[in-house]
């Protein structure tokens, strides 16, 4: 019997090394219509052999190649998978996302770039660091900032850019403000604030990090060499650091993100009047009210018994009509079973396989009875539940995130009748 292409496949994905780097899916004519990095290849790849996950399993079924590239770190594989997106645009990568929802990087040049600029007290502009959305760049014209990217996880870009912030350091206060920052007292910022560096090696810093997510690397360690040796190996050991690694383990694709994009809804009525749903965000565990969306319940019959549970339905389906919307790695509902079979249902029409969390309130409002708080999960891998019920305090504040905001906006909805 003739081996499969799928077979084929597999067989290549058991010669991978347990070692970082990139993974790329190819097509007929050796074009990757997927990248993807991982801290063990070996590891990674196999998971696409056992996912149910069916946007997978078509992108895997699709294939008709697989190949490696080794890279020393977890980070050096980061920061190549996002310049090989960038070069080939993987149609699996961007199927979901179109530019303006992936995550970039941006190094402000101040001497052009008339957007957040950071100035000392006599006029002197430095450069500025940026993590930004796709439609946020088309504030950064040419010239005015060097853009790196796409990133598929804003978690993973921030943890990223935070350990490289180790290595060259870099200030987000107010440059020679006269007094030290926070970041500086923990070896975070050079000195800016109180002008412990001169503005020409601060410019090495950022110039270096550009290098680096540039994924210049060569150049990088040229440069090293002459001003930074010490640098190097500092280089050379980041990704063991355990947040990284943290990161890794926990997944970031779709499906297995704990700590990524978490989106929260709650349905807000006055006895049925004019019923609403607040759609709030937490990325890497942090509130980022830019993402909030409001809804107006639509679908209202009269003489007809629209529940919650209805309601969470309708907007739920008009939420995921709109694939230009950064994608969650988690869906929470405020509720209890029924909320979560719900959003359960529309996920499964849509084809959509994400955890999702409920959180039924049991003990009453009181602080005390936090505790008694129960967790619905659906969804989730076994491996990964007990990383959603160890969270149950992030949950809970976007629960109450979720509520405040349906609440606000229904008692605007009412002030208007």
């Amino acid at each position: 019997m003739a081996i499969t292409v799928y077979e084929k496949i597999k067989k290549i994905s058991k010669t991978f090394p347990n070692s970082p780097g990139v993974y790329f899916y190819l097509d007929g004519n050796r074009k990757p219509i997927y990248i993807g990095r991982a801290g063990s290849l070996k590891k990674r790849i196999a998971t696409y052999f056992r996912t149910k996950d069916p946007r997978i399993s078509e992108m895997v079924l699709a294939a008709r190649g697989l190949k490696y590239q080794k890279t020393k770190t977890l980070l050096e594989a980061i920061i190549l998978e996002a310049n090989l997106i960038k070069k080939y645009w993987p149609k699996y990568n961007v199927q979901e996302k179109d530019n303006k929802s992936f995550d970039y990087l941006v190094i402000t040049n101040p001497s052009t770039s008339s957007l957040d600029k950071a100035r000392d007290k006599s006029g002197q502009e430095y450069p500025k660091i940026l993590t930004v959305r796709g439609r946020e760049l088309q504030k950064f014209g040419a010239g005015k900032a060097k853009i790196f990217g796409p990133y598929q996880s804003y978690r993973l870009l921030r943890t990223a850019l935070g350990l490289v912030r180790k290595i060259f350091p870099f200030g987000k206060c107010q440059p020679n403000q006269g007094r030290p920052c926070f970041d500086y007292q923990i070896g975070l910022c050079p000195g800016v604030c109180i002008g412990a560096i001169s503005k020409k090696d601060y410019k090495k810093n950022i110039d270096n990090i550009a290098l680096f997510f540039g994924g210049q690397k060569k150049r990088l360690l040229k440069s090293l060499k002459k001003d930074n040796p010490e640098k190097i190996a500092a280089l050379e050991h980041v990704a063991d650091i355990a947040l990284l690694q943290q990161s890794e383990r926990i997944g970031i694709q779709k499906g297995d993100g704990v700590f990524g994009r978490i989106e929260g809804y709650d349905i807000s009525h006055l006895s049925g009047r004019n019923p609403v749903s607040a759609m709030v965000v937490f990325e890497n565990g942090e509130k980022n009210p830019a993402e909030y969306r409001l809804f107006k319940i639509k679908n209202l019959k009269e003489g007809k018994n629209y529940s919650d549970t209805d309601m969470l339905r309708e907007v739920l389906e008009r939420r995921f009509n709109h694939k230009e919307w950064n994608f969650p790695d988690i869906l929470f509902v405020d509720g209890g079973l029924n909320q979560v079979r719900a959003a359960k249902e529309v996920l499964s029409r849509k084809n959509i396989a994400i955890p999702i969390v409920g959180l039924a309130k049991i003990g009453g409002h009181s602080a005390s009875a936090y505790g008694e708080d129960k967790l619905i999960i659906a969804n989730a891998k076994k491996s990964n539940k007990d990383l959603l019920v160890a969270s149950k305090k992030i949950f809970q504040a976007v629960r109450n995130e979720a509520h405040r905001s349906a609440i606000a906006f229904n008692r605007k909805q009412n002030e208007k009748f």
